[in-house]
């Protein structure tokens, strides 16, 4: 039997990103005449693991594992694999939107117990309850920043009056001592 040269691609399969070749020894049913085994990127979507996860999200592999903890994140099924280790857990592109959702509502100021209202209120569609959640956290960060400010004035004050004199007790001191 002679071997047919590939054939050429249709314009519609260049669409495709070749991301992973491997070879393989030829005749392998499935395979070009030359032996590769072509995986595109649209069958690699859900091939990250905990680690891919987690760099893609910018957090560690144990925050995730936490997250998993708090019902955050889905923990997926184990792939293949037999015994107690069972598989390797696969994630896709729809973990890392719900850890970088996390991430981003964490920097807002919002609580794990409130990002996970969140996250089910984004299934129910309730705009209503997420405003009322996102105006509890504008009114506690404007709480949050009045005290800062008041504790700037204070320290303010304290350099001021320490600045003053050169004798006695540095009045920065001594206001932390008798606080």
């Amino acid at each position: 039997m002679q071997r047919q040269p590939p054939r050429q691609a249709q314009p519609d399969l260049l669409s495709f990103s070749v991301v992973f070749m491997s070879f393989l020894p030829w005749p392998v049913s499935g395979l070009d005449p030359y032996g590769f085994r072509i995986m595109v990127r649209s069958q690699a979507v859900n091939g990250m693991t905990i680690a891919g996860l987690a760099k893609a999200g910018g957090v560690g592999v144990e925050t995730v594992r936490y997250y998993q903890r708090r019902g955050l994140i889905a923990e997926p099924p184990r792939s293949g694999g037999t015994g107690l280790g069972g598989g390797i857990r696969r994630y896709g592109n729809e973990d890392v939107r719900r850890l970088r959702f996390i991430r981003s509502a964490q920097s807002a100021g919002f609580t794990l117990d409130e990002i996970a209202e969140l996250l089910a209120l984004d299934a129910s569609h309730d705009r209503a309850r997420a405003r009322t959640l996102a105006a509890g956290r504008i009114a506690a960060l404007d709480a949050r920043i009045a005290e800062l400010e008041q504790a700037r004035a204070a320290l303010t004050r304290l350099a001021d009056s320490c600045a003053a004199g050169r004798k006695g007790p540095c009045p920065i001191i001594a206001a932390f001592e008798t606080a």
